[in-house]
C-alpha cells in the first residue's frame, strides 16, 4: 500500500484533543465534557491544512511525512481562540491598579477621566507604526502561550480618524503576524470627553459617519457596544447595533457587566453572535440568549483584575443551554495574554471543569467569532493550527498554571513556536529534526 506524502506528521500524543463534532454548532451542556480525545493520537498535515486525525498507527499506516514531530507523553490540541480582546492601545494604567487595590471601582475611575478615557488620550497620540510594533510584541506573547486566532476591538480612538487608524492597524497585523486577527468595531466603548453630557450626539456620529465609513472600507466584521449604566443605555445600544447590522456588521455586546441592565435580553433581540461579561445577567435574559443561540463570552480575568469578587455564573449558563466561550479581555486594566490563565480562573472561580474550559477556549470561542468552520478543532479540512503542551493529560490545564505549558505551536502547518519561544525561521527547525 502506497502512503500519501504530506508535509508534517505529529505522532504519539498522550492525548490528541480533537473537539470533533462541534464545527456546526457550539458544544452545549454535557457535550462540553466530551473533548473527542484520542489516546496515542496522530495528525497528518499538508499545505497548511489538517488531512487526517487518528491513532498514531493509523496515521503512520496511511501517510509519510516530510517532517515528523514526536509528541510522546504530551497533549496535542487545537490552538486557543481568544474571542474578546482590546489589543490596539498605547500606554498603560498601572497607577489605576493601585487605586483599585485601595477601593476605587472601575466606574469611579472612568468618571474621573481615567480608565478607557486615559487610554484614549494615549492612543490618539500614537502613530500607526507605533501601534503596530507594540501590538506585534503582545501577539508574540499570545502565540507563545498557544493562542492562534484573536478577535480584537477598536474603541480607544473614539473619533472617526482614530477609530479607522486602530482598525487599519488590525488589518496590517493580520497581514504581517502569524496569528489570525478578527476585527470588531467598538466605537461605542465610552463617551469621549468632548461629548460629555452629549451622549446622543456621539451616538449620532457613530451611526451617521463612523459605522458607514468602517463598513465601506471593510475594516471590521462585527459591531460591539459597551452597554452599561453610565456608558451606553439599552436604547442607544439598540440603535447602534441595528445600524451596524444594516451595514453588514454582525452585532456583539458588552452586557450586564456591572449592573442588571438588560444587556442579555438585548443581545437576543438584535441577534448578536455573542454577549460578553454577563455577571449580572437575568435568568430570563440567559434563557433568551439560549433560544436565539447567542454565545456567552465569559471573561474571568476581568473579574480578577478589577477585584470585583463576582464572576459570571457559568454553571447556570451551561445548565440553561447557553453556549459558553472564554476570552482574556486583554486590555490596559486586564493585562492577560494567556488563555491558559483564563482556563485556570474559569476552573477555580466559575467552577468549570478543565474539559468545559478547554471547549470554551477553542471550538466555542471560534463560534463566537464566526470561525468554527476553519479553526477551533482538529478535523480534516481545517487549518493546521495545532499546539503541543508539556502536560500528560488535559486535566493539567487549570490545575497547573502560572507557567507556560506550551512546547510547540504550529500555525497554518508551519512551526512558529518551539520550546515555548517564537522562532523566526521554521525551516531551520525542520532541517534539524
Amino acid at each position: 500500500m502506497n502512503k500519501e506524502e504530506v508535509d508534517l506528521l505529529i505522532e504519539n500524543a498522550a492525548e490528541a484533543i480533537t473537539l470533533r463534532g462541534g464545527s456546526k454548532r457550539p458544544l452545549l451542556g454535557e457535550k462540553m465534557k466530551n473533548l473527542g480525545i484520542i489516546k496515542d493520537g496522530g495528525i497528518a498535515v499538508n499545505k497548511g491544512k489538517i488531512v487526517a486525525v487518528g491513532k498514531t498507527r493509523e496515521i503512520e499506516r496511511n501517510f509519510q511525512g516530510k517532517v515528523t514531530v514526536d509528541a510522546g507523553g504530551k497533549v496535542v490540541m487545537p490552538g486557543f481562540v481568544d474571542p474578546h480582546t482590546h489589543l490596539v492601545f498605547a500606554g498603560s494604567r498601572e497607577d489605576e491598579f493601585e487605586m483599585r487595590i485601595k477601593g476605587s471601582t472601575y466606574m469611579e475611575i472612568l468618571e474621573r477621566g481615567g480608565g478607557i478615557l486615559k487610554t484614549v488620550k494615549e492612543t490618539r497620540k500614537a502613530s500607526r507604526g507605533e501601534l503596530i510594533e507594540s501590538c506585534k510584541k503582545k501577539l508574540d506573547v499570545m502565540l507563545e502561550h498557544g493562542t492562534t486566532t484573536v478577535e480584537t476591538k477598536s474603541g480607544y480612538g473614539l473619533t472617526p480618524k482614530d477609530e479607522l487608524k486602530c482598525l487599519e492597524v488590525m488589518k496590517t497585523l493580520n497581514e504581517e503576524h502569524p496569528i489570525d486577527i478578527v476585527p470588531t468595531f467598538l466605537g461605542a466603548h465610552a463617551i469621549p470627553l468632548e461629548y460629555k453630557d452629549k451622549a446622543d450626539e456621539y451616538v449620532s456620529l457613530l451611526i451617521n459617519e463612523m459605522i458607514p465609513s468602517v463598513a465601506s472600507r471593510e475594516l471590521a466584521e462585527f459591531c460591539d457596544v459597551f452597554c452599561e449604566k453610565g456608558v451606553f443605555d439599552i436604547s442607544q445600544s439598540r440603535k447602534i447595533l441595528i445600524n451596524g447590522k444594516k451595514h453588514g456588521l454582525t452585532p456583539k455586546l458588552h452586557a450586564d457587566e456591572m449592573t442588571k441592565l438588560g444587556g442579555a435580553e438585548l443581545a437576543a433581540e438584535v441577534g448578536a453572535i455573542s454577549a460578553s461579561h454577563l455577571l449580572f445577567a437575568s435568568e430570563s435574559g440567559l434563557k433568551a440568549m439560549a433560544k436565539q443561540r447567542v454565545i456567552a463570552v465569559l471573561l474571568p480575568g476581568t473579574s480578577f483584575s478589577l477585584m470585583t469578587e463576582r464572576y459570571a455564573d457559568a454553571r447556570k449558563m451551561i445548565q440553561l443551554g447557553v453556549a459558553v466561550a472564554l476570552g482574556t479581555d486583554y486590555n490596559p486594566s486586564c493585562w492577560i495574554e494567556s488563555q491558559q490563565i483564563i482556563i485556570a480562573l474559569a476552573c477555580h472561580n466559575m467552577r468549570m471543569t478543565p474539559a468545559e474550559a478547554i471547549a470554551a477556549a477553542t471550538i466555542n470561542a471560534a463560534h463566537a467569532i464566526n470561525r468554527a468552520q476553519v479553526v477551533g478543532s482538529l478535523e480534516a479540512g481545517k487549518k493546521a493550527d495545532v499546539i503541543v503542551l508539556n502536560v500528560p493529560n488535559h486535566k493539567f490545564l487549570g490545575y497547573r498554571f502560572g507557567a507556560n505549558l506550551t512546547d510547540k505551536v504550529i500555525k497554518n502547518g508551519k512551526l512558529v513556536v518551539d520550546g515555548g519561544k517564537m522562532i523566526k525561521d521554521s525551516s531551520t527547525f525542520f532541517e534539524n529534526l
